[in-house]
């Protein structure tokens, strides 16, 4: 199955403009854990971006996961891109 990275912007304040959001967000992404359809996901040390890597059918079902998520809904991500990825190693 196809491998994707996605890398994410966070919008300013993130930490207090996320509390509202932040336990659906993390209630969501261990679904798609659960599901093996997320391998990892996190924010950047500083908080202005966030990095995840997937294996989904196609970019669709990435983006459609990405768009679901509480924190794009609500405009803590504010911007995102999708490429397909492939591991080397």
């Amino acid at each position: 199955m196809p491998k994707y990275i996605i890398w994410g912007t966070y919008c300013e304040d993130v930490l207090e403009k996320r509390a509202p959001y932040r336990q659906a967000h993390l209630d969501g992404l261990a679904k798609q854990k659960e599901s093996g359809v997320l391998i990892t996901i996190g924010p950047t040390k500083d908080i202005t971006k966030v990095f995840g890597i997937y294996e989904a059918e196609d970019e669709a079902t990435v983006r459609q996961l990405i768009e679901d998520d509480p924190y794009w809904k609500n405009g803590i991500w504010t911007e995102y891109s999708v490429k397909e990825w492939i591991q080397a190693i």
